[in-house]
């Protein structure tokens, strides 16, 4: 009965080696840098510190084009306040300028003078000609 034992006792020590083999190679094949989850893994890692050192430059960068953005906003509003200034000064040169028209009457447009046709018959518009001898 001991033989028995001893028979069993070692066929379940080995079949325990043989499971422990196997198991060990499929978790070798598991772990694999480049087949495995292991190799997945290790990819995923790079990938993620690729993407923090993009985030942190794209950072830099539009902190960068913020301030710059912020710069020109600033040196456009001080344009356009000076422009709206030099605007303002023109209009209070121009009548400094024209001292002629400094009367009312002087400013209104000259009208022409009205022709009224001495006869009805006669035509509004004539063609004067030139005299022979003038030529």
């Amino acid at each position: 009965m001991e033989l028995i034992a001893d028979i069993l006792l070692t066929a379940g020590a080995v079949g325990a080696g043989v499971y422990c083999l196997v198991l060990g190679r499929r978790l070798n094949r598991f772990n694999d840098l480049e087949k495995g989850v292991g190799g997945a893994v290790a990819v995923l890692s790079a990938q993620v510190d690729d993407l923090t050192r993009t985030l942190s430059a794209a950072q830099t960068t539009a902190g960068a084009s913020a301030t710059t953005l912020t710069d020109l906003t600033k040196r456009a509003e001080d344009t356009a306040r000076k422009l709206e200034l030099q605007m303002a000064a023109l209009h209070d040169i121009a009548p400094a300028e024209a001292p002629a028209q400094a009367s009312p009457a002087a400013q209104e447009p000259a009208k022409p003078a009205s022709r009224t046709p001495a006869k009805p018959s006669e035509p509004m518009f004539t063609r004067h000609r030139a005299t022979e001898g003038a030529a």
